[in-house]
């Protein structure tokens, strides 16, 4: 495994795992059929004697396993969560991805050996809440939020006794990394509760004057000409009459894509990079992760990264850089 640069790679199904494995990933990332997880949809996570099978399968191949159990336990009834936990330890996970303090505090007393990583969910973006989860929970990891410059993680990783990982590709979260009120609103289901935002149950398309509409529950996120492509009704991904003019008004629908930034986040301190996209086909994963591992194999050799096009698999068919360059500024 390279020493420079960890590849964290989306495992939404087993399938997904294996492709993760077979194009390059240094580690996949993935989550239980339940609530426990922020990507909690049907068709997607693993039962118990799935992910068994995929950390055999990974470990094999010389890739580690991560389990995000990274939503926030219900108020008296915290069993669930506790169980996840037990269980990737028993099936051979290397490390947990947690958000809730209560739960970050019953892995730390009961499967102190199971290796703890801080989840984008806690949104924790300044040294002084990290330096907290490390020294009360022994976080060895922190995932950091998307609203951060290269130069802000280069100054929190100068401050730090802990590793650091940043998202380099895939879908945007703009409403504190997926604690989204606007989607609760709406469905009365939680992405920090439940696991789902924008739930399939809650979507409908209706077309109606030459256009066709997406809604989410009662509400209608967008309109599509009829020469425009029907995107999923993600609330904050909407298009908006505000003061008499439409736009997006709260996110594009736009990919975030640094794979051209990764020699700056080495300079940073990075650790791990991660790939967003556990929703996704394998096929996406298998694309996305094969060319990031043939950037950071050349990075890591002193070469060029070789040029990619991987605007067939963005949102929208647009790429931007995000926060690492902040331009609206």
């Amino acid at each position: 495994m390279t020493d420079l640069l960890e590849l964290v790679c989306p495992a939404g199904t087993p399938a997904s795992l294996r492709a993760a494995v077979d194009a390059g990933a240094h580690t996949v990332y993935l989550g239980f059929r339940d609530e426990t997880n922020a990507r909690n949809f049907p068709g997607l996570n693993f039962s118990r004697p799935e992910l068994e099978e995929g950390v055999s399968y990974a470990h094999e191949n010389g890739t580690k396993v991560l389990v995000a159990i990274n939503t926030f336990p219900e108020a008296g009834d915290p069993s669930p969560w506790h169980a996840a936990v037990a269980d990737a330890e028993s099936c051979g996970a290397d490390a947990v991805i947690l958000a809730d303090i209560g739960l970050l505090d019953h892995a730390t007393k009961n499967h102190p050996d199971l290796r703890r990583h801080l989840s984008v969910q806690a949104s924790a973006s300044n040294a002084e809440a990290i330096r907290f989860y490390h020294e009360e929970f022994d976080v060895k990891r922190v995932v950091l939020p998307r609203v951060l410059t290269v130069q802000e993680i280069k100054a929190l990783n100068a401050d730090l006794a802990v590793e650091t990982e940043v998202f380099v590709f895939g879908g945007l979260c703009v409403m504190a990394e997926g604690r989204c009120s606007l989607s609760s609103y709406v469905t009365g289901k939680a992405p920090n509760m439940n696991g789902v935002c924008s739930p399939a149950s809650h979507v409908r398309y209706e077309e109606n004057d030459g256009c066709m509409k997406s809604k989410l529950g009662d509400f209608t996120i967008n309109s599509f000409g009829a020469d425009e492509p029907a995107g999923y009704p993600t609330l904050c991904k909407g298009r908006f009459s505000v003061q008499g003019s439409v736009s997006y008004l709260f996110e594009d629908p736009t990919s975030l894509n640094a794979i051209e930034m990764l020699g700056q986040l080495v300079d940073a301190g990075v650790k791990a990079l991660k790939i967003e996209g556990r929703q996704r086909g394998r096929a996406y994963v298998a694309e996305v992760v094969r060319n990031f591992r043939a950037a950071v194999d050349a990075l890591e050799q002193g070469d060029t990264a070789p040029g990619v096009d991987l605007s067939a698999v963005t949102e929208g068919g647009r790429e931007t850089t995000g926060a690492y360059d902040k331009i609206w500024r």
